[in-house]
Parts: C-alpha cells; sequence; structure tokens
C-alpha cells in the first residue's frame, strides 16, 4: 500500500512538472510572439514617423508655393519678364521678349514668352536664374540654350523658355 501511494505521488509530481513545463512553453512563446509584435509596431510607427516628416516639408513646399501665386500682381508674362530682368540691369541685353500664348492649366493661366538675351556673362546668368527661382510668383523655364557669344568668347548668348502660371 505504502508503494502504491508512494507511486501514485510520484506520478502526481511528474504530472504537476508536465503540466508546469508545458505552462511555461506556451507562456514563453506568447511573449515571444508578443515581442516579435511589439517590434513590427515600432518598426511601423518609425515609418509613420518618416511618412509624418515628409508630408510636413512637403506641405511647407506646398505653401510657399500657394504663397507665391497669390503674391503674384503681374498682369502678364512681358510685365514679369520686366520684373526679373529690371533689377539686374539686363533690360538692355534682352534682345527680344516673343509671348508664347496662354492655356488654361488646373489652377489657374499658364502665359509662356520666348527670350532672347545677347552678351551676359556667366556672374549675369547665375542671377538670372537666381531671381528667376526666388521672385515671388510661379515662373517655370521650360528651357534654356546657353551658347557663347560670337564678339566675344567669354559671353553668352541665352534663349529661355518661360512659363507664367498666375490665378484666374
Amino acid at each position: 500500500m505504502i508503494d502504491m501511494l508512494k507511486d501514485r505521488r510520484i506520478m502526481t509530481g511528474i504530472i504537476g512538472l508536465v503540466i508546469f513545463a508545458v505552462f511555461v512553453i506556451v507562456s514563453l512563446n506568447v511573449i515571444a510572439s508578443q515581442k516579435r509584435e511589439i517590434e513590427v509596431l515600432r518598426e511601423q510607427a518609425r515609418e509613420m514617423l518618416v511618412l509624418k516628416n515628409e508630408f510636413l516639408g512637403l506641405r511647407e513646399k506646398i505653401l510657399q508655393v500657394e504663397n507665391r501665386k497669390s503674391l503674384t500682381n503681374v498682369q502678364g508674362i512681358v510685365q514679369a519678364v520686366d520684373e526679373i530682368f529690371g533689377p539686374l540691369g539686363l533690360k538692355d541685353r534682352v534682345k527680344s521678349v516673343k509671348s508664347g500664348g496662354s492655356r488654361e492649366v488646373a489652377d489657374g493661366i499658364e502665359e509662356g514668352a520666348d527670350i532672347h538675351l545677347e552678351k551676359v556673362s556667366m556672374n549675369e546668368m547665375v542671377n538670372i536664374f537666381y531671381r528667376i527661382e526666388n521672385i515671388p510668383m510661379i515662373i517655370t523655364v521650360k528651357k534654356a540654350v546657353i551658347k557663347k557669344s560670337f564678339e566675344n568668347p567669354e559671353l553668352l548668348n541665352i534663349s529661355l523658355d518661360l512659363s507664367l502660371i498666375r490665378s484666374k
């Protein structure tokens, strides 16, 4: 009888240990699964933070463009060309301004012009492109052709195809 009781206690102890071991293994698997899920969520949070920063940067650029568009108080491309080249003192270098017509685009009216400049130095060319980029209106350079001047190889002849976008 005592042997049976001992055997029963040993069996109960073994079964208890097996149940405890199964419980520990299941718990470790659940913990490992939750750790993986936490890492996935952290990675998603990092990606969302990057996307948020990109979104804020793009929004800032859009606001700058919108502000530039609202500052545009020119009547046409010819007046915009005068505002670009006038302050630089290059009005006498502008040989021709040919209006390319206008057409409606999604957010306004786009007017084009072909401009030919002669005998422009490299520094003046840089100033022209800087002025086009930073003038408070939306002007884009569609095409630029730069050639050396025949009289003086240090000077440049420039042909620009500009486009002004203004609100309706």
